[in-house]
Order: structure tokens, then C-alpha cells, then sequence
């Protein structure tokens, strides 16, 4: 990606593209440019009178400027309980300094202008969301070009700001493909607006199903247009969600669901942490890719958001950066690559020669590595703690269709809750509640002390990483076992993994008392997270199969299952929710006419 801005500043202090020659907004009065061609363009707020939830489109993010007109005029007039969730597209992001250079010229709208520029999204290709709990509302940035953007997102919008450069300037985003893809990311009666009336925009609005009208234009532009799709609204409520399960699943569907308005019911029969979730310590990094294709681009993101949303909560974060040490000498060359793509934001990852790891690990026989300069630590209790929320102690035996939506029972055949969707989070127990998952349990043990520490986390086929009080390291990985005894033998196991990468700091260790905890993790045998629907089973949904990496593929998969539950719009673009989606080894048996595997074993 380019260091340079796509944006320029004229003499007079007014934002110009420096990829288009075009102004990002009116140079007469932007905001009110905003207001009347878009806000009344597109009926607001009269067109979410009684609606829980209402969704806008944009092509052309731009300054943010449209989109903190619309948050001011949904905090005034927003339904009661109702939540707003934008979409909107632009392939050269401007930085946060520059998006508060422009938009300081309207004092009424600083304080959204502070809230937006402080969550300013990050320049990595994909999509990136931002939380606005203040005025209920949630954004999704896809930084990406604008038809791969349309084509890769799940939503439908109630309205559009068509808000590209001129069409003179920048044909590729008014093409007729693009004007397609919009009216097909709209639900029913919704309505777009924009400032061009140019003859190829009219027709291909109209190409793709929309009625349009021209109305009187802003400023020095005589006209504008207005579009309408057929069709009303259909009426949607909030319903009841069941969350089964409180370790870091669990606690990232009911963290999500409330961020769209809803509140969870949390039903775990120990508490937070119980299971996987509840080490000392938990790393945050993603799995490598070296391909670059969905796979790295599901980590990519995935990694991106946890970072965003557990550096958000007090004292969370225990250490910052990772090295991960080369295993091979093939590794080199996939750092290198790897680092130099865009699907991380710049400088998140940094390739290190053997003499600079060693330094920073003070091992003298290291090899290189890959600095991950944004990767975390964490401390997982408070990251339960604040995201589960209030949590009915239970053991869910059963679930069967009850009569309106999902019955969840005890061992007693005794009714826990009813609910209308029910999201699984339990690990390798999601099997027992449903046929037909190829879920399977891996033991592992982790190994901890007070008597040393690290000031440089590390990661290779093991890891080393600072706990509040000492040094976290580990795992064993034994499929097919679920016991959780804790085994001398494992520690010896996990002091010779470490030994292997970090002989010095393994050395310190050789008489240390070590304390540890085994716990049972869920995997699939493509070794892929299971987020979505549940095979055959309206309003059932599945968030497992995590392994190792639950700590960064939560908060995004529970955002992409919380979306479908509520039938709002996912932060997860199409081609990721296929890698994911529970019923993929369902499909990919049926193309090769055989059964459904079995987990992992």
C-alpha cells in the first residue's frame, strides 16, 4: 500500500482527492450539502419511524462527513431501543489527523467527530467496524474497491449516499455492475440518494430496479436524484437468544449481542472460564498465511478487531508484541511475504535477522523471527468478566423446538429457558447437543511459574508469555483426550518445548515449582472455527472448533453469529463466512456423495 495521502489540501484549507481532482465535499457548506441530499434524499428521519433496527449503505466514505450528519440526526430522532448500523466503502482511507483537519469546520458536530476520529479505522485491506455505543450505532468500513466491497457484503440496506467523485472523474464507481450490486444490497422499499444526475447514472439506477426521480439540487447544482426500490419494510423484532457457554465464546456472542441491542441469556454450569478460557494468560496473534487468499484475510481481520476491542477494556493488556520464531528456514521467506502484504496495517509485522531476535529474547543461539509489534497478552478473567455479563448457572442437557423457537433442558428433563435463537459455545460438548458436527475434543496442558518472567512474549510450536506475577508457557496437544488432571509428565513435556526455542530461559526453570491447569479445546478436522447456523436447525448456531486461537477468532466470529441471530447486517464479507460456515463438510459430502467426517482424532 502507498505511504502517500490520497488527499490534498487547497489553498483555501478545503480536502481535495489527489487521485480524482475532485472536492470530498461542498465547497459552499458541506454539511448542508450532506443534509439536504442525502438525509433528505433519503427520507430521515421519517423512514425509520418504528423500526428496532435500520441500515445505511455508502459508497464513499470519504472525511466521515455524511455519516456524522447521520449520527447526529439519529441521536435526536432515533426510535427508542433502535440501533443503526452503516455500511460503507472507500478504497483510499485518509488518516485520523486528516479526518479531524476537515471535519473541524462544524463545531456542532464535534463531539461525533472526536468519538469517530478516536475509533478512526485502520488502512488494512478488508473490513474493519466501529463501535459507537454512545448513539447506538455501528459502523462497517470495507477498505477495499467498491465492487469487491458490494459483492463480498451480506447486508441490506434501507438506504443509500451514493457519494463517489463525479462520475466524469471516477466512472469505475457509477458503472452499471456497481448500480446492480446496490439494488441488490437492498431491502425492500429502500431508497438511495445522490448529487449527480448524469444520464448513465439515471439509467443504470433504473437498469437495476429502482425508481428515480430528479429533485432541486444544492448550491450551484440544479438538480439531484432520489431512488426508490419497491416493497415496504418488513417489521422485525428483537428476539430472545440463549448463550451457551462463558468462556471466551460465549462471552464474545454476549458481548456482541448487546453492542446490536439485544440481551443475552448466559448459561454455563460452572462460570466464566471454566473451561479452555481460563489461563493466566492468553496470546493474541493470527494464524500466518503465506498464500494471502480468505484464509489469511479470516486471520487478518479477525486479529485486527480482538486487538481493537480488548485494548478498549481497563488493564486487559499484560504485554504488547510477539516474536515469532522461524521453525524453518522456508519460514524466512513466508515472513517476508507475509509482512509485506496489506491485509495487516502497516508495520504490524516486522521481519527480524537472528542477532536482533536474540537481543530481544536474550537467547544467543535464536534464529529469526517475526516481529508481531501488535500483537497482545491478555489476561483472560477480565476479559470474561466484563464481556459475559450476568451469567444463569446451569447444564444445558438438551435443546428440542419448543413452541415458539428453542427449549433448552437439564439432565432432569427440567425446562431452563426458552428462547427464540440459541447460540452453542461449548466447545467439543457442541457434539452432544447436535448430530452431524465433526467436532472433536484436543487435550492441553499449559505450565506456569512465579519464579521467572519475560519481558518479550514468544511463540513457535510453543510459546513463552509474561502473567501478571510470572512466566505462562506451554501447550501439550493431545487429540482425542479429555481429561483435565494435571500431569508432571506434561510439564516436563512443556519444559521441553521450551528448551528447544529458548534454552537460557528453560535453564532458569530446571528447580522452579510449576503450577498448571489441562482443559479440553474443540477442533474440526480442516482445522477451521465452526461459526454460523446450525445444519438443518432454524435459530440454531454454533461458535466452536476455535483450537488454539480462540482468543482471536472470538470477537469476530461472535460478531459475524450475533449478526445472523438478529438478522442484522455481518462484519464478516461473504467469502470468510464460507470458510467458517457449519454446514460446509454437510456440502462437501454431498458433491462427493459420501458421509460427514469425524472430528479429528
Amino acid at each position: 500500500m502507498s505511504d502517500e495521502s490520497p488527499l490534498a489540501w487547497t489553498d483555501d484549507g478545503q480536502p481535495r482527492s489527489r487521485l480524482y481532482g475532485d472536492v470530498y465535499f461542498s465547497v459552499e457548506d458541506g454539511l448542508a450539502e450532506t443534509r439536504a441530499v442525502f438525509l433528505q434524499g433519503c427520507g430521515l428521519p421519517g423512514a425509520w419511524t418504528g423500526r428496532t433496527r435500520f441500515t445505511v449503505g455508502e459508497l464513499g466514505f470519504g472525511t466521515g462527513l455524511n455519516i456524522l450528519a447521520l449520527l447526529d440526526l439519529w441521536r435526536t430522532h432515533a426510535p427508542s431501543g433502535a440501533h443503526l448500523h452503516v455500511f460503507s466503502v472507500e478504497a483510499h482511507p485518509i488518516t485520523a489527523e486528516e479526518a479531524a483537519r476537515a471535519l473541524a469546520r462544524w463545531p456542532e458536530l464535534a463531539d461525533l467527530a472526536a468519538l469517530l476520529v478516536a475509533r478512526w479505522p485502520g488502512r488494512a485491506r478488508g473490513f474493519h467496524r466501529i463501535d459507537l455505543p454512545e448513539v447506538s450505532a455501528t459502523i462497517d468500513l470495507a477498505v477495499m474497491d467498491v465492487e469487491a466491497a458490494l459483492s463480498e457484503w451480506s447486508g441490506q440496506a434501507d438506504a443509500w449516499f451514493l457519494d463517489g467523485f463525479s462520475p466524469a472523474l471516477n466512472p469505475a464507481m457509477w458503472r452499471d455492475e456497481i448500480l446492480a450490486l446496490v439494488a441488490a444490497r437492498s431491502a425492500p422499499g429502500a431508497r438511495a440518494a445522490t448529487f449527480t444526475v448524469a444520464g448513465a447514472v439515471r439509467r443504470g439506477l433504473a437498469a437495476a430496479g429502482f425508481a428515480v426521480d430528479k429533485r432541486p439540487g444544492f448550491g450551484r447544482k440544479r438538480e439531484r436524484l432520489e431512488a426508490r426500490m419497491p416493497g415496504a419494510p418488513l417489521p422485525r423484532d428483537l428476539p430472545r437468544v440463549a448463550v451457551v457457554g462463558a468462556g471466551i465464546a460465549g462471552a464474545s456472542a454476549a458481548r456482541a449481542l448487546r453492542a446490536l441491542g439485544c440481551a443475552p441469556i448466559v448459561l454455563d454450569a460452572v462460570g466464566p472460564g471454566a473451561g479452555a478460557s481460563g489461563n493466566p494468560a492468553a496470546l493474541v496473534t493470527p494464524r500466518l498465511d503465506a498464500g494471502l487468499g480468505p484464509l489469511a484475510r479470516l486471520f487478518a481481520q479477525a486479529f485486527g478487531r480482538a486487538k481493537r476491542l480488548y485494548e478498549a477494556l481497563p488493564d486487559a493488556v499484560l504485554a504488547r508484541g510477539v516474536l515469532q520464531i522461524a521453525g524453518e528456514d522456508r519460514d524466512v521467506a513466508r515472513f517476508d511475504k507475509i509482512a509485506a502484504s496489506d491485509i495487516f496495517e502497516p508495520d504490524a509485522l516486522v521481519p527480524l535477522d537472528a542477532a536482533a531476535a536474540g537481543v530481544r529474547l536474550g537467547e544467543p543461539s535464536i534464529g529469526t523471527a517475526l516481529d508481531l509489534t501488535k500483537a497482545l497478552v491478555i489476561e483472560p478473567v477480565g476479559v470474561l468478566t466484563a464481556w459475559t455479563g450476568p451469567i444463569r448457572r446451569a447444564r444445558v442437557a438438551r435443546i428440542a423446538p419448543g413452541a415458539s423457537g428453542w427449549t433448552l433442558w437439564d439432565a432432569a428433563d427440567g425446562v431452563i429457558v426458552e428462547a427464540d435463537a440459541v447460540i452453542l459455545t461449548i466447545g467439543p460438548a457442541i457434539g452432544a447437543l447436535l448430530d452431524g458436527l465433526p467436532i472433536a475434543p484436543v487435550r492441553g496442558q499449559a505450565s506456569w511459574t512465579d519464579a521467572a518472567t519475560t519481558a518479550q512474549a514468544a511463540a513457535w510450536g510453543g510459546y513463552a508469555v509474561p502473567t501478571r506475577t510470572g512466566l505462562l508457557f506451554g501447550a501439550t496437544h493431545d487429540r482425542g483426550e479429555t481429561a483435565t488432571d494435571v500431569r508432571d509428565d506434561d510439564h516436563g513435556r512443556n519444559l521441553a518445548t521450551l528448551a528447544a526455542a529458548l534454552p537460557r530461559l528453560a535453564a532458569g526453570l530446571s528447580s522452579a515449582d510449576l503450577q498448571g491447569r489441562a482443559s479440553v479445546r474443540a477442533t474440526t478436522p480442516d482445522h477451521l472455527p465452526l461459526a454460523g447456523p446450525a445444519p438443518g436447525l432454524e435459530g440454531v448456531y454454533v461458535l466452536g472448533g476455535l483450537g488454539s486461537r480462540g482468543f482471536c477468532l472470538a470477537p469476530l466470529l461472535a460478531e459475524h453469529v450475533a449478526a445472523q441471530a438478529l438478522g442484522a447486517p455481518s462484519p464478516l464479507p461473504a467469502p470468510l463466512a464460507e470458510l467458517v460456515a457449519p454446514d460446509r463438510f454437510h456440502r462437501r459430502a454431498a458433491r462427493k456423495g459420501r458421509s460427514v467426517p469425524a472430528g479429528d482424532r
